[in-house]
């Protein structure tokens, strides 16, 4: 614990001024996606997301059926 405090104290302090200048410049490297890009991947989680949920939604239903079968509650 000690040693990550001397980490810390050893950082380089500098001005909240500069921090967001060092951000503004970080950022301008991003390569942001396009908007298709965007809207492709959206739809495509969207799509995956129905898919795993109707598949839990099965599996769900028939686990709930055996364990009905195996105790004689009905079915």
């Amino acid at each position: 614990m000690l040693q990550f405090f001397r980490w810390i104290g050893s950082m380089a302090k500098i001005s909240p001024i500069q921090f967001f200048r060092q951000v503004k410049q970080e950022i301008k490297k991003v390569t942001w996606p396009t908007r298709k890009e965007v809207m492709q991947t959206s739809i495509m989680v969207i799509i995956l997301v129905a898919i795993a949920a109707t598949f839990f939604f099965f599996v769900d239903q028939i686990f709930g059926w055996v364990v009905k079968l195996i105790f004689g509650l009905g079915v």
